[in-house]
């Protein structure tokens, strides 16, 4: 079966992914999802964990164009999009095309940058073209957004804004790694282990496994718990904003693309709760009275998974 092939493909590139990254399979996992689904990752955590190697990994595993900005105060919106160059020989002005034109771009440190800046990504991101001059040029298909960020508070970085907040699918930290892992990092650095990451999906399967990944079945109890989730954010005195439509549907598609890596055509509840707490606290806010409670967006997003009844396996298929 096809379909079988492409779930296949999908855990080898987990595999060759996870040969680089060590020990970090959940994370390597959920950010895979959000590209099958359609999304854009963002990566928030101290430096020198690993971010840019994970996110070029990908980029030789699904066989993607990439380019990499670091960004920094002074990177102008030009540089992302492009600009247009007079030509003395042909008398007219040339478009040179931005770093964003490509499949994969990697927004180094994206909280370092000017806000000016960091809006040159909202359109690319939500409608997958960009505008310069007035003219409007279509990005590569398949195309995706990963960028990382220094946590707030870190030395000359400010918070992005919720409506590029909102336009990342899922928000993951990295972390430490465990002691085991660190040993092996020691021992392939020591050894000077260099392993050669095979592509294993081209463009046109990417695309075929987005379009399948679009048509996996979700029951009506999965709708309605999803957005029981979502609109408890909205109405619990523990949020100060709850998450957004986007949010919505973001949860929606990443539940399916959890479900197509479990090798599964139907959704359940436990995709739903899996990646909860990466769709949705990015777009929330703590109210003071959460805060009082002691309340982190992690932690306020799993008590809602506790008190929200969710629908069980018999009733979804």
């Amino acid at each position: 079966m096809e379909e079988n092939i492409y779930e296949r493909k999908l855990l080898q590139v987990q595999a060759e992914v996870n040969k680089i990254v060590k020990g970090k399979q959940d994370i390597v996992e959920k950010i895979l999802a959000a590209i099958i689904s359609g999304g854009h990752i963002l990566m928030e955590d101290i430096p020198g964990v690993g971010k840019t190697t994970l996110a070029t990994t990908f980029a030789k595993a699904l066989s993607m164009d990439y380019k990499r900005v670091q960004f920094t105060p002074d990177v102008l919106p030009s540089d992302i999009l492009g600009f247009s160059m007079y030509n003395n020989k042909t008398q007219e002005f040339e478009y040179r095309p931005g770093s964003v034109f490509c499949n994969l771009f990697l927004a180094d440190e994206i909280n370092r940058t000017s806000p000016k800046t960091q809006s040159a990504l909202l359109e690319v991101m939500e409608e997958n073209h960009a505008t310069v001059e007035g003219v409007t040029r279509p990005l590569p298909d398949p195309f995706v957004v990963i960028a990382t960020e220094n946590p707030s508070g870190s030395s000359g970085t400010q918070m992005l804004p919720e409506s590029q907040l909102d336009r990342f699918m899922i928000c993951v930290s990295m972390g430490y790694p465990s002691h085991e892992d660190a040993v092996a990092i020691l021992k392939g650095e020591q050894e000077r282990v260099h392993y050669d990451v095979k592509s294993v999906i081209t463009d046109e399967e990417l695309r075929i496994i987005r379009k399948a990944t679009d048509k996996i079945f979700v029951h009506d109890n999965i709708y309605e718990y999803i957005v029981n989730i979502v609109e408890a954010t909205r109405s619990n005195p523990i949020f100060e904003m709850g998450a957004s439509p986007r949010g919505t549907i973001a949860l929606l598609r990443m539940s399916r693309a959890m479900a197509m890596l479990a090798g599964r055509d139907y959704v359940i509840a436990e995709d739903v709760q899996k990646v909860a707490k990466d769709v949705l606290c990015h777009r929330v806010k703590i109210s003071s009275r959460g805060r009082a409670e002691g309340m982190t967006k992690e932690k306020a997003v799993y008590r809602l998974l506790h008190e929200i009844p969710a629908p069980g396996i018999k009733n979804l298929r």
